[in-house]
């Protein structure tokens, strides 16, 4: 493919994506024209037919259904709204308590779902009156829930980690350690701003629980906390596989929303099988386009004309990481973090086997790029799932996302800076 080949095909692409097509005309519309008029020697229907099936068919995938159909089930029932009581009955009532709050609590929920859009709802409905009422302005509010809820991509179980190890044929457990450390840093970092900010203006403290109002809070939440321990616990001392962990999470979630807390009935099990099947096959349809459009790429010498160009004849371990995470968050203000991820990881495969970049590491910076991606403008999903569920305007919901964006971006360079820290968990398990 010609440099005006390759220019023609970004502008097909990017120009349906701007006249508002789905995700998926604008990857198959220029994919099937590059490969009639750029690759005459291949047939376009081998090519999409093999791809997608190729794309969706490594078994490791099985767990993706199971584990949105658990976050489904909590959505629906009470786990966000026990957890988020959980968290503002023990630090509520510290200078910017309650913000701080709803980042511990979109990471905890990000434990139990895997899911950056179902922790806005979850997390974002319950909390953002409470957050109006404490003072707050509304930039801060959306910035800091649809920011937080970011960190459900990084904290296990992962639907994105999973999908970067079958990308990147890496392991879904090391990775699933990889992204505790990343996602407890981000964290910090946000809660950090967060008592810094409300100290500065005076805001966001929750009168002080009692013990006992403490203790009624812990015993409520109890077996939602326990989700995430159960799930980790079982993959990391062998017991099951990340596969039989999904199914394990199904399990649990209905035995404690529907058994146990009662929350949800049989219609609404029903109703969260349909939507997570729904979910479901967008996720694999963007995975499947994501192929085609990797192997048009990969098939054409794309990455052998662009990455040398730009890294030069003697290129280091920092240049290509660094080009590698400029290239994920540019990619992850305008396409879904799926399709990202199965364009992009088998295109910089080569030269990060050929440089040594171990592939943990790197999937911990490509996930991080990825929850940084759902909160950033243009499109980032997390902006519009707030603006629906929060009914606010686009402008409103982004002004307050640039200072988290920015915190993001801090934890990735120090991630690049001390290697040996993001492999910690994942070396103490042996899985390095």
């Amino acid at each position: 493919m010609s440099n005006y080949e390759l220019i023609l095909f970004i502008v097909t692409m990017f120009g349906l994506l701007f006249a508002g097509f789905p995700m998926m005309v604008s990857i198959i519309v220029p994919a099937i024209l590059a490969i009639t008029f750029f690759l005459p020697t291949v047939s376009a229907t081998n090519v999409l037919v093999g791809q997608i099936i190729i794309g969706i068919r490594p078994m490791t995938l099985i767990c993706i259904p199971m584990f949105i159909f658990s976050a489904e089930l909590m959505t629906r029932g009470k786990t966000a709204t026990r957890l988020v009581e959980f968290v503002k009955a023990w630090i509520g009532h510290i200078y910017g308590g309650l913000a701080i709050s709803t980042v511990l609590s979109c990471t905890l929920f990000g434990a139990v779902s895997g899911s950056a859009q179902a922790t806005v709802v979850a997390i974002g409905t319950p909390l953002h009156t409470p957050l109006e009422k404490a003072g707050y302005p509304s930039s801060f509010i959306y910035g800091l829930i649809v920011s937080s809820s970011g960190i459900a991509l990084l904290i296990p179980p992962s639907l994105t980690a999973i999908i970067y190890a079958v990308a990147a044929k890496c392991s879904v457990g090391a990775l699933f350690l990889a992204g505790v450390g990343t996602g407890t840093a981000v964290f910090i970092l946000f809660s950090i701003y967060c008592f810094i900010y409300s100290r500065h203006k005076k805001i966001g403290v929750s009168p002080k629980c009692t013990l006992r109002e403490r203790m009624k809070a812990v015993k409520g939440s109890i077996l939602a906390i326990g989700f995430p321990i159960i799930i980790l616990g079982g993959i990391f001392s062998g017991i099951f596989s990340p596969t039989e962990a999904a199914a394990v999470a199904v399990i649990y979630a209905i035995l404690v929303e529907a058994g146990i807390y009662r929350d949800i009935k049989m219609k609404d099990v029903m109703e969260a099988a349909l939507s997570a099947g729904v979910i479901t096959a967008v996720v694999f349809i963007l995975i499947g386009m994501g192929q085609v459009l990797s192997f048009v790429l990969t098939y054409s010498g794309v990455p052998q004309m662009i990455i040398p160009r730009i890294l030069g004849p003697d290129p280091s371990q920092l240049s290509l990481i660094i080009l590698i995470m400029i290239t994920y968050f540019i990619a992850g203000m305008f396409v879904d973090v799926v399709v990202a991820i199965y364009v992009l990881a088998p295109i910089f495969a080569p030269f990060v086997m050929q440089l040594g970049i171990n592939s943990i590491f790197l999937g911990a910076l490509v996930i991080l790029q990825s929850a940084i991606g759902v909160a950033t403008p243009p499109f980032g999903a997390n902006i519009f799932t707030a603006i629906a569920i929060f009914r606010r305007p686009y402008l409103e919901v982004v002004r307050g996302l640039p200072w988290f964006i920015v915190l993001a971006l801090i934890v990735c360079a120090l991630m690049i800076a001390f290697p040996e820290a993001v492999l910690f968990l994942t070396n103490l398990a042996g899985l390095g």
